[in-house]
């Protein structure tokens, strides 16, 4: 799982397993419509080591927050551990 800042200060959260592959395709305008007109895009978090299920478990999380509270997850540099259940 990984959270992205985008050049509007917009946030973008996914899931993948190859995240360097997975960022160049954002910066290139090919891994999400809308990361797309919102490049460059900088890599901001990342999650610890998870399987599949629990990755987007936590996307879906971090995606219900407010702005204010993602970048409070972000401060606290672990959003996993910043998400209540």
């Amino acid at each position: 799982m990984y959270i992205l800042r985008c050049s509007d200060g917009s946030f973008y959260t996914g899931a993948t397993n190859c995240l360097e592959k997975r960022l160049i395709g954002h910066n290139r305008g090919t891994a999400s419509k809308y990361t797309r007109s919102r490049r460059p895009v900088d890599l901001e978090a990342t999650s610890v080591e998870m399987n599949k299920g629990e990755a987007l478990r936590l996307e879906i999380k971090i995606k219900k927050l407010t702005k204010a509270k993602k970048i409070a997850c972000l401060k606290s540099s672990r959003p996993e551990s910043s998400i209540s259940s």
